[in-house]
């Protein structure tokens, strides 16, 4: 009884990786557009801890800093569609504006960890968030630089992904023999 219930979510579980197998075949940008997607995600569900820092330390550009890595984070998404149209070659402006942008929110992300780094505010209980906004300011550098390898290598991806074998083997089709229509007219 146990086996053949494993067998079955085995089953489907092998089944769900081979659709998504077959979906990122057809569909390589996904992959970039995910890590684009979650780096923007973290990045915004955290931004309070980063409007307190900013506050709160309150140096020269660290409000148009963290401005401009939510601004340059939206335009990405518009860029990174259009930079990989679907059955066609990238278009080279498009992806050169992406990288551009993804460059300046690295760019903004570290100039606004040195003014954490470098203030002298005395960081107590009440101003925990200084250090949640540090390590979200860092971690949102890694996944920007993530996402920005992930789509330089977007197009050596589609071709590792294509040679993943996705085909199904049917009992029937394995013993079937060719057909010869060269005979019909």
């Amino acid at each position: 009884m146990k086996t053949k219930f494993f067998q079955i979510v085995s089953g489907k579980i092998k089944e769900a990786l081979r659709k998504l197998a077959v979906s990122l075949k057809r569909n390589p940008k996904l992959i970039p557009l995910l890590a684009l997607a979650i780096s923007f995600v973290y990045y915004s569900f955290n931004l309070t801890y980063i409007s307190k820092t900013t506050l709160l330390i309150n140096t020269s550009f660290m409000g148009l800093c963290s401005f401009a890595t939510m601004l340059f984070s939206i335009l990405s998404f518009i860029c990174m569609l259009n930079a990989f149209p679907k059955r066609q070659k990238p278009n080279a402006f498009m992806l050169t504006l992406l990288l551009g942008m993804t460059a300046i929110i690295i760019f903004c992300d570290a100039f606004y960890y040195s003014s954490i780094l470098n203030s002298t505010v005395q960081i107590t209980s009440q101003r925990a968030f200084v250090t949640v906004a540090k390590g979200v300011v860092f971690n949102h550098i890694i996944f920007m630089s993530v996402t920005a390898l992930l789509t330089v290598t977007e197009p050596i991806i589609a071709k590792l992904l294509k040679k993943i074998n996705t085909s199904i083997d049917i009992e029937y089709t394995s013993t079937m023999e060719a057909i010869d229509i060269s005979d019909e007219e």
